[in-house]
């Protein structure tokens, strides 16, 4: 993950952990789910782009095994462990640097491009870090809007909705784009790669799954939802439904678009 100034989340925050945590037991299921179906052959070379704490890339370097390699790339690897085996960890800035390697048989990002304003030249970058034949995966969030699917107060539902809108406002005011999501396949398609297919899953998150994440998120970005009228007392309630036995809401949207650079 990115963590400069324009950077709503720093995996250096004492939140991080938790929020990776919560991100890769919801999302990797999905995640490993499309690697099955596009198929990662022994012995291929894997890009893994803003990896993260790395769950998808010891993955990938399991499923290529020894005769394989997966590169795993963040601007900081903080919460990556160090290389070992064939998998190799590299501090990498994919906005500004040029691919580390390859061609590679895939690339895959989650959760990246969506916070950078510089989304479709780094999608062309890892289209051309292919080699023919190759695969690109792009997994991002949806603005698609969320709801308490549990009984709750009216103003309850209101609070939730309100915090919502303004976590999601605070990110577009750092240049994130949360439309990004459903463009992915007509630039993949204007890039020339083909096979573009996309799905879209969301599911019920609960207290103690997914719904922790609208928690850690509030406290992540406290000071700016506070800027933008949310208050104190507002967070407090917020985090105590989101994290009351029972909670339950809809997930954001996981957009997830695949597509093969022609042979």
């Amino acid at each position: 993950m990115p963590t400069d100034t324009h950077y709503a989340f720093d995996n250096r925050a004492d939140e991080a952990v938790d929020q990776l945590q919560v991100l890769e037991s919801c999302l990797d299921p999905i995640t490993a789910s499309h690697l099955e179906r596009l198929g990662v052959p022994v012995g291929a070379h894997c890009w893994e782009v803003g990896a993260g704490a790395g769950s998808i890339a010891r993955l990938l370097a399991r499923l290529v095994g020894p005769t394989g390699s997966v590169t795993a790339t963040d601007l900081d690897p903080t919460r990556l462990a160090g290389s070992t085996g064939n998998l190799v960890v590299r501090r990498h800035d994919v906005r500004h640097e040029q691919p580390p390697g390859g061609p590679f048989d895939l690339v895959h990002a989650r959760l990246l491009l969506l916070h950078l304003p510089e989304r479709r030249e780094v999608l062309a970058t890892l289209a051309g870090a292919l080699r023919p034949g190759g695969l690109l995966l792009i997994e991002e969030f949806d603005r698609s809007p969320l709801s308490v699917l549990t009984p709750v107060d009216p103003s309850e539902r209101e609070l939730f909705s309100r915090v919502i809108d303004t976590v999601l406002a605070v990110l577009g005011d750092r240049g994130a784009d949360l439309d990004w999501g459903r463009q992915v396949h007509g630039a993949m398609t204007d890039l020339g790669l083909t096979d573009v297919h996309t799905t879209v899953r969301a599911e019920s998150w609960s207290h103690d799954g997914g719904a922790r994440l609208h928690d850690i998120n509030s406290r992540q970005l406290q000071e700016p939802l506070l800027a933008a009228g949310i208050t104190l007392d507002e967070l407090t309630r917020f985090r105590a439904l989101v994290r009351r036995p029972g909670f339950e809401a809809l997930s954001y949207s996981l957009v997830s678009t695949s597509a093969r650079r022609p042979a």
